[in-house]
Parts: structure tokens; C-alpha cells; sequence
């Protein structure tokens, strides 16, 4: 039988209970719906977070006998873009600074806090507080808090998740000791040390690894010194999250699955070889029916072909990727992919690139083109039913990415 909120507040005289109506949900999560996410763990992350902190603001406005006003940094508005990222938010409260870090668990014995919320500088808060959010009870229960300083000094750095822990033990549950605390000793700007300035060219490099689309966080996929100072600058912050927030776009739009090519069905800007072969007769056509020689031996059952523009910059030069497709089992699929010069051109460009990527966008194979190339190719790979891949081809700035997934 679970506790009751009564219960609760008998066992743990000292933690702080909030409790929360519907109406209380359905605003935090109007609230989410109103802003943009990547992907399903961020908007849920972005969520509990905005409920934690409406409720805990209401609660220093009405029970709180304080002349300073509480404000959510850097907005509420704004958070969005740390959501989209990292778990955590944060409250002014004169010159204290507190950052509530909502869970779902409703016991551990560790308190857990990203290191962006201390290591960020204009971040780091004075105080951090350990919430359990109970929707099925629908109430907030603050565990306890500890400091800036019993964090740095006394608690563990995971970098497997880039977090800082220490024991719940260890934590104060009286939220009444950090009010006099506060007012008796007005809080000091936590010393946090200064993190490396990013270039643009290395935050666009960034950018570009971190903006692909993908079911979670990527702030584990850098080292975390440049992770966080590419979060720390408000500008590079913004352009990561509308670039992840594009992508995910693009891709929730135009996934392309070549099993429906089976079914003679292809999505928009892509053709099948046959069709391809009766509209175009410049060099493309005559290399593309050298290959058809070959179909059998290949064991290809369909192909599709997209015609890709590189843009003025590039000479208005186009490339044709071309995508086979093999049923191996009813679980499996074979898949083969080339670049073939386009637009009645003999080579390809010097260096142009065909690469494979994970959905993360993890480089998983590459071909590059050499001089007097007439086609590259990856290795011949096989792709479980229900898995999503990405291909890319890129030359010099331009870039273009196609999604596939496999159903």
C-alpha cells in the first residue's frame, strides 16, 4: 500500500510536502506543449521540471515571509533550451540562488547533480535541493538540500554520467535552517572556475556532431570542458537546440523506408533504377546499366535513386546516391549503397564523401572520392527490421543527410 501524503508528512517531520491539483499538471504541461523538443525524454524532462518549479515558486510567494521576490532563471521562456539538454532549474531569491533537481525515484541513496550546475559558472547555484515528483499522489517531496561547497568538496564526480553525487544522509531536510542560513549569512557567488571560450569555428564543429536527431541528451558524446562551454554561451546554447529541434523535424518528415520500394511505393525525390533509366541518358544512365549487368551477382532485389544537388557554390553539380535493397529473412535486410556522378559528368568531385551514421550520427563507415572516380561505394551492410540509419554525403560546407528506417 503506498503512503499517503499524511503518512508521509508523519514519517518525515522535518522534509517539505507539496501537494498539486489537475489543474496544476495541465498547466505545467501546456506550458511544455507551448515550447519545442527534439524528442519524447526531453519534453517529459522538461515537464516535470516546469511543475517542480511553479509549485515551489508558489510556495516561497504564499509561505515564505521574504521582501525579495522569486524569480525562475533565466525564464521560464528560456529554460527550453537547457531542458532540450540537462535536468535542473533554477530560483533567485535575493542573492541566493537555489536549483531544484526533480525525480521521479522515489528513494535513492544518492543525491545526483549534473555537473553543468556547477561547473557552468552563471549556473551554479548556492543551494541545490533534491525533489521526488509522485504524479500518482500528486505531490512534491523535497528530500533535503546541500551546498555548493559540500557538493564540490565532498561529492563523488561520475564521469560516466558527468555527475556530482553525495549521500542522501547527508543531505539537511529542514528547509527552515536554509532560510535563517540565508538571511543571517547573506549568500557569496559560489567560485566556480572559468571555462575555455569557444571559437565560433569550434562551436559550429560542435553544433554539427551534437544536432543530429536522437532519442536522448547528447551531452555525453563530447568531452565535457567544451560541452560545457557550449552551453554556457547563450548563443551557441540557442543555435544547438534550434538545430536539434530542425532535425528532428526533417526527420520525423522525410524517414525514408526503401522496404516499401518492394511494393514498387518511393517517397518524394526518389525513383526507381528502371524509371531512372528511361528518363536520363548522359554518362549516369550508361553507368548505371554497366551495374545493372551485375544486379544478379550484387543479389540486389530493388534499387532507388535520388539525385542530389550540391548547390551553386559547387558548379551546380549533381550526384545521384543510389540505394539497393536485399530481404535476407523476415527480420533482415541487406543494404548497398553508391554515388554516382550526375548531370551528364564523367567523375565525381575530388573528395566528396558517402558515410554511414547511427542515429546518433556516431561515423559508423566512409568512402571518399579520389581523382577520376566514377563511383564510390560503402560496404555491403545488413539492417535489422525495426532499425534506423542515416546516410550522408558531403563535400567541403555542403552537407545532406537522408534517414532510413527499416519497417
Amino acid at each position: 500500500m503506498m503512503a499517503t501524503i499524511d503518512d508521509l508528512a508523519f514519517i518525515y517531520p522535518e522534509q517539505l510536502l507539496i501537494e498539486f491539483t489537475s489543474e496544476d499538471r495541465e498547466k505545467a504541461w501546456q506550458q511544455t506543449q507551448n515550447q519545442s523538443y527534439s524528442n519524447a525524454s526531453a519534453r517529459w524532462n522538461a515537464y516535470l521540471n516546469c511543475l517542480c518549479l511553479n509549485l515551489f515558486l508558489s510556495y516561497l510567494e504564499t509561505e515564505l515571509d521574504r521582501q525579495e521576490k522569486p524569480a525562475i532563471l533565466p525564464s521560464l521562456e528560456s529554460l527550453s533550451s537547457i531542458w532540450e539538454m540537462v535536468n535542473g532549474g533554477a530560483i533567485q531569491l535575493g542573492q541566493t540562488r537555489l536549483v531544484l533537481l526533480p525525480s521521479e525515484q522515489s528513494y535513492s541513496s544518492e543525491f545526483r547533480v549534473p555537473r553543468e550546475w556547477l561547473e557552468i559558472p552563471h549556473w551554479a547555484g548556492n543551494y541545490y535541493l533534491a525533489v521526488e515528483v509522485n504524479l500518482e499522489e500528486s505531490y512534491l517531496q523535497i528530500w533535503g538540500y546541500t551546498t555548493y561547497e559540500q557538493l564540490r568538496e565532498r561529492g563523488t564526480c561520475d564521469r560516466a554520467d558527468e555527475t556530482y553525487s553525495i549521500d542522501t544522509e547527508d543531505l539537511i531536510e529542514d528547509l527552515s535552517v536554509l532560510w535563517v542560513a540565508s538571511e543571517l549569512y547573506p549568500s557569496q557567488k559560489p567560485q566556480v572556475k572559468s571555462l575555455p571560450s569557444l571559437t565560433s569555428v569550434e562551436a559550429t564543429s560542435l553544433i554539427e556532431k551534437l544536432q543530429q536527431n536522437t532519442p536522448y541528451s547528447p551531452r555525453l558524446e563530447v568531452p565535457f570542458i567544451q560541452w560545457a562551454a557550449l552551453l554556457a554561451n547563450d548563443i551557441f546554447r540557442q543555435q544547438l537546440y534550434q538545430r536539434r529541434i530542425h532535425f528532428s523535424e526533417i526527420s520525423h518528415q522525410t524517414a525514408i523506408n526503401p522496404v516499401q520500394w518492394l511494393r514498387s511505393s518511393f517517397e518524394s525525390g526518389w525513383q526507381s533504377i528502371e524509371a531512372f533509366l528511361n528518363n536520363n541518358s548522359d554518362n549516369l544512365a550508361y553507368s548505371f546499366r554497366q551495374g545493372q549487368k551485375l544486379k544478379e551477382v550484387r543479389q540486389v532485389a530493388v534499387e532507388g535513386v535520388k539525385l542530389i544537388d550540391l548547390g551553386v557554390q559547387l558548379g551546380d553539380r549533381s550526384v545521384a546516391l543510389l540505394v539497393g535493397l536485399t530481404q535476407e529473412t523476415d527480420e533482415k535486410v541487406g543494404i548497398r549503397v553508391q554515388l554516382y556522378p550526375a548531370n551528364g559528368q564523367t567523375y565525381l568531385p575530388h573528395k566528396i564523401k558517402l558515410a554511414l551514421l547511427s542515429t546518433s550520427g556516431d561515423m559508423l563507415q566512409e568512402s571518399e572520392a579520389r581523382i577520376q572516380d566514377n563511383m564510390i561505394q560503402l560496404k555491403r551492410f545488413t539492417c535489422p527490421i525495426g532499425i534506423n540509419f542515416k546516410i550522408q554525403v558531403a563535400l567541403d560546407d555542403f552537407s545532406i543527410i537522408e534517414d532510413f528506417q527499416i519497417q
